[in-house]
C-alpha cells in the first residue's frame, strides 16, 4: 500500500488521481503508524515552506519522516522540505538531502518567476528515470528550488542549474510534478513503485 502524506498542503487530489491512472492502491493519511507500515510513502505538496514545515511539526511528522526505511518520494514542496533549509520563510527543514533551497533568480536575462510550465530535465542518474531520455519534458510550478549537490539525480537549467530531482538512500524527491507530467510522469511514478 502507498501512503500519501496529508499535512494540509495542496495537490493531494492530483497525486491520488495519477496513482489511480496507473492502477496503484493508496491511502491518504497523516497517521504515523500507517505511514510506518506503508510499502511506499509520498510527500506531495504545493505551498510555502515555513507553513508546510509547521504542519509537519504539528503532526509529529517532522520526526517520523527521516526515520522511514521504505522508499519515500517528495514532490515539489515535499522535496524542498526534505532538504536542509529553505530561503522561503527562513525555514529549517528535515535535513534528509544536503541541499539548500533558494529563490529562483531568473539569470542574466531575467526569466519569469514563478517557473511555470514544461521544461527539460537532464543528467539523469537514478532508476527513477528508467526508460526516459535526456531532455525529457516535465511540468513545473515553483519559485524556489534546491541547489545542485551530491544528491542531485537530475537537473534543469532555468536561469541557472537547480536540482530537478534528489536521491539519497531510500529517499527521493522531484521539483517537477510527475502527477501533471503526462506519460513521462506516469513512468516516473511506476519506476518509484518498483524501487
Amino acid at each position: 500500500m502507498i501512503a500519501i502524506t496529508d499535512y494540509d498542503t495542496g495537490n493531494l487530489r492530483s497525486v491520488a488521481n495519477a496513482l489511480r491512472r496507473i492502477g496503484a492502491e493508496f491511502t491518504v493519511t497523516s497517521d504515523a503508524a500507517v505511514l510506518r507500515q506503508a510499502d511506499r510513502v509520498l510527500l506531495p505538496g504545493v505551498g510555502e515552506a515555513s507553513s508546510a514545515m509547521a504542519k509537519l511539526r504539528e503532526r509529529g511528522l517532522d520526526a517520523l519522516i527521516p526515520t522511514l526505511t521504505q522508499p519515500v518520494l517528495g514532490i515539489c514542496i515535499g522535496m524542498q522540505l526534505m532538504c536542509l533549509d529553505s530561503e522561503e520563510g527562513d525555514t529549517r527543514c528535515l535535513g534528509i538531502f544536503p541541499a539548500h533551497v533558494v529563490r529562483l533568480r531568473g539569470g542574466e536575462n531575467p526569466l519569469k518567476i514563478p517557473h511555470v510550465g514544461w521544461d527539460t530535465v537532464g543528467r539523469l542518474r537514478s532508476p527513477l528515470f528508467d526508460g526516459l531520455g535526456e531532455d525529457t519534458y516535465l511540468y513545473y510550478v515553483h519559485s524556489f528550488a534546491a541547489q545542485a549537490c551530491d544528491a542531485t539525480i537530475a537537473q534543469t537549467d532555468y536561469g541557472g542549474i537547480f536540482s530537478a530531482a534528489l536521491g539519497r538512500g531510500n529517499f527521493f524527491g522531484t521539483q517537477f510534478h510527475p502527477e501533471k507530467s503526462g506519460r513521462a510522469g506516469e513512468r516516473i511514478l511506476r519506476n518509484f513503485l518498483k524501487l
